[in-house]
């Protein structure tokens, strides 16, 4: 849900500038949930909260014609996934599984693993954004959006394939380890 807004963003960018961006990035966001939303009548929590950020840090950015708040939003949203996450886990309450809505099935083991490792890709996402928008141009960082972030997000996702493979579970009611997890972790 968030490539073609991204993607809409990098073009817009490279052909006018930041606060065009901007404002196509808002645009194409809310019609990108609207979609989302009268096709399922339902819209995730990640994208309807990282929506809300680029609408009040979007539109921080074109009032106050400063593109530092655009820069801070991927910043702050993954900060706040991954702490949302690491307190989750503390508490011993799965927030990734409540926000994956059944799109997957893990034993509890599965889903603490793979929770653990989303929290830090949070983090790690939210450090990098930091960096690169605070010693780079603003094209880099757009670039650094596009062609560094999806990419790696991509690529992150697919890496969890085998952990999830190995504690997926048929029945949702069924939160026993596989017998395969179980031997893994021993």
């Amino acid at each position: 849900m968030e490539v073609g807004p991204l993607a809409l963003f990098f073009v817009v960018n490279a052909r006018a500038d930041i606060f065009y961006a901007t404002f196509a990035f808002m645009i194409a966001t809310v019609a990108s949930l609207g979609y989302a939303y009268f096709n399922g009548r339902h819209i995730p929590a990640m994208p309807l909260i990282a929506g809300a950020f680029i609408l009040v840090f979007g539109g921080l950015t074109l009032i106050l014609q400063d593109d530092t708040f655009i820069k801070l939003k991927p910043t702050i949203v993954n900060a706040l996934f991954a702490t949302a996450l690491f307190v989750g886990l503390a508490l011993r309450k799965n927030l990734f599984k409540i926000a994956l809505q059944g799109a997957i099935h893990l034993d509890e083991g599965g889903w603490r693993k793979l929770t653990w490792r989303w929290a830090f890709f949070f983090l790690f996402l939210a450090l990098a954004n930091e960096y690169v928008w605070r010693t780079q141009t603003t094209n880099f960082w757009v670039d650094f959006k596009v062609f560094g972030v999806m990419p790696l997000t991509v690529l992150f996702s697919a890496l969890q394939l085998p952990l999830i493979m190995r504690h997926q579970i048929d029945d949702p009611g069924d939160a026993e380890p596989s017998q395969e997890a179980q031997r893994n972790e021993t």
